[in-house]
This record gives C-alpha cells, structure tokens and sequence, in this order.
C-alpha cells in the first residue's frame, strides 16, 4: 500500500516540523514545483470556462463571519479571534465564501453579467483537533481551489452541470478515478436546526437543482442525509485510497443563504431588484487533500505536465557538461523543468533519476555531444534511440501540452 506521507518525504515533496506547527506542511522545491503546475492548468481551466479570478485575504472582521453563519454553524472548527483592539477582532477565516460575496457587492449588478463566476485558490484555516491530523490529507492550514457563481434560480441547473463537466474534464487529465458521487442533505428534521440554516423551503429547492442536475448528467449518486453545508446541499465526488477510505475531493453546492444575509441583489430585466443565488464549487478540493491522493495514485510517478522535474540531463563525464548545461538553458527557454547531474557514476545517477521518478533522462555521451544529440531513457526503462536536442524538447513539450498521463517515445 502507497502512503503518501512516507513517499513525500522519500521524495522531498513535502515535510513537517515541530516548530512550523502540527498540520502545517511545508512545500519543498519540488512539491511546490508540482503544486504550482496543477495550480496554474487549474486557473487556465476556470479562464477558459468564464471565470475572473480574484485575490482575498486569508482573516477577515469577526462581524464577517456572524454574517455569514460561520461564527453560529461551524465555530468549533474555526480558530479563536485575534483581539486587535477593544472593538475589533479578526478571525482566520474558515472559507473563502464569505470574502467572495463582497467581492459580489462592490458595485452594482445586473442581469446582464449573470451568471457571475468567480474564482480563487487561497488560504483558509481549520482548528482540526491534533489526533485526526495527517500528512496531507488532514491539515491546519488550507489551499482551496475555490470557485463562485452568482446566478439567477433559472440559471442553476446549467450552471451546475457547466461545473460537473469541467470536474470530469479535471480528474481525467490530473489522473483521477472518482469512486463515488454522493448528494449529501440536509437530514433529520429534529435535529438539523441545531447543525444547518433552519429553512425547510430553501433546502427543498436546492437539492431539487442538484438532484436534477445530477440525473441530467446521466450520473449515479447516493444520497447522504446529514452530510450538507450548514447552509445547503451539496454533490461530494468522493475518491477512495489504497486502503478503501473515501474521502470528498471535488465538490459542488447550492446556497440560497447568504446572498440574502449579505444583502446581494442584481437589477432585473423588469427593473425589479432579485437576489441571485451563489453556487460553491471546487474542481479539485485544497491542494493539500489533491496532492495527497495523487501521490497515492501514481505511487508519486506524476504525469510529465506536473513532475517536479521533467528532464533529467546526465553528462558522461566532464567534457560533456558544457553540452548539458546549453540542453538545459534550451529545456528552460521551451517552458520545462530541468535539471543537470553530474559527479559520480552514469549508471548510479540513472538509477537515481528512476527513484525520483524524473519521466524523462537525457544523457550525453562523447558521440551525444558531438552531433547536439542526446540518448533518452524513460522511467518506465524504456530506451529510445538518440536524437536531437530539439525532438526531445518538442516531444516532451507535446505531452505537457496535451496533458498526456503517458510518456511519450
């Protein structure tokens, strides 16, 4: 079974120390080189679907938080406020919601620029208890790949299902099966009002629009009674571990609260004033729970577009390294993550290439150099024939670009 704590440190993907904190995981360089890749095809995903994306700040007024229902549906889970002065508290914030309907407000709207699709990957913070930390897959501190859309009620079902495919679309390209589709409800009628937004109505017509898109989409689901937001329903698209455990990594709700405790309206085509309502959404969950499942997944052998290191160069012996140094500042002009290893033993280097799981190794021999060739070995021990330095550039430039999961000879 593949744990991604232990392959993360073998890999020096990720670490954790006593005096950063428990659940507070540090990036290494090429942890950090994998995330801002699958970062970066994120936002260019949310781009090309109609998303502007913003910036918010990870703590906000505690006022903030009461608005929005945080501070009364979900205080166990956030940290306590930071006193600034006698009348001013800040809070880290619990999620990006809150922020996102101001961003909503800040000038006027109209029907015209509905529906409205914001988007953001930030910081937000859990006070998760010490024993059910983990790894990554269980932290403090959160990276969420965050997404709102303010429409009008007739918009929802579309917008829903808009936001369905575009998680199909980025499961299939990072690498991801999901095991389960899962519609989680509001639940007991005695008991909901101690944990969810007490409104039988609005809870009746958002999980219809999620219901309805769920089977407009030809998508089987279970439904989850009790396993909603505080403030309505949601589509969980669980993925299991080795070890069978589903967790939720891609989500989509429905939200008729807050745009009406936040005030939000938008002028109709009558002339009247409507509240729109807010569609939460993450195509990939935090960064945190994503990379955790992906390293298990492909036992920390990511797809070319996201390795840490796409093109490992292995000079023979000295009088070649100036060739491999002139193939790496060609790799870096062409958008690549490469790398040159030098000292030591070709053969040692090689293997080492392999454990880190570098899709690509280029090595330059005397004959290499000569003819501005290079000898390729992929990670998966297949040898190809030498060629010029531009073919392997091109060639791994197109599986980046496609996103292909495979390498390519």
């Amino acid at each position: 079974m593949v744990d991604h704590r232990k392959l993360g440190r073998e890999l020096e993907l990720f670490c954790s120390d006593p005096l950063a904190g428990a659940g507070l995981p540090i990036w290494l360089p090429a942890g950090a080189a994998a995330r801002h890749a699958v970062e970066e095809y994120l936002r260019e995903r949310e781009r090309r679907a109609g998303h502007q994306h913003v910036v918010s700040p990870p703590l906000g007024k505690r006022e903030l938080y009461e608005l929005s229902g945080h501070a009364e549906h979900f205080a166990d889970d956030m940290f306590p406020p930071m006193p600034m002065s006698a009348d001013d508290e800040l809070v880290l914030r619990p999620s990006l919601c809150p922020h996102h309907a101001l961003v909503f407000a800040a000038r006027g709207r109209s029907y015209r620029e509905l529906p409205l699709r914001i988007a953001e990957i930030g910081s937000m913070f859990r006070a998760e208890r010490s024993g059910v930390l983990g790894g990554l897959s269980r932290v403090r501190a959160i990276s969420l790949n965050d997404g709102h859309t303010f429409c009008a009620d007739g918009q929802l079902v579309d917008e829903v299902c808009r936001e369905l495919e575009s998680i199909r679309q980025v499961h299939a390209d990072l690498g991801v099966r999901a095991s389960e589709f899962r519609l989680s409800l509001r639940g007991d009628e005695v008991e909901a009002p101690k944990k969810f937004v007490d409104d039988p109505q609005m809870w009746a017509r958002a999980s219809a629009v999620l219901r309805e898109a769920l089977e407009r989409a030809g998508v089987e689901f279970a439904e989850a009674p009790g396993e909603a937001a505080f403030y309505g329903p949601k589509i969980d698209i669980q993925v299991r571990d080795d070890a069978g455990r589903a967790q939720t990594l891609s989500t989509v709700q429905v939200d008729y609260h807050k745009p009406a405790r936040f005030g939000l309206s938008y002028a109709a085509a009558d002339g009247s004033r409507q509240v729109p309502v807010m569609i939460h959404r993450s195509l990939a969950g935090s960064m945190e729970r994503l990379f955790a499942h992906l390293i298990e997944v492909h036992a920390g052998a990511f797809p070319a577009w996201y390795a840490p290191v796409q093109i490992e160069i292995l000079p023979i012996a000295g009088e070649q390294e100036e060739a491999a140094w002139a193939v790496h500042r060609a790799g870096l002009e062409a958008g690549l993550r490469v790398v040159v290893s030098s000292g030591g033993s070709l053969g040692s280097r090689i293997r080492e290439s392999a454990v880190r799981k570098v899709p690509y190794a280029a090595v330059i021999g005397p004959r290499e150099s000569a003819s501005g060739q290079v000898a390729v070995r992929l990670r998966d021990g297949r040898e190809l024939p030498p060629m010029p330095v531009g073919h392997l550039l091109d060639l791994v430039g197109r599986v980046v670009a496609t996103r292909s999961l495979e390498l390519s000879g």
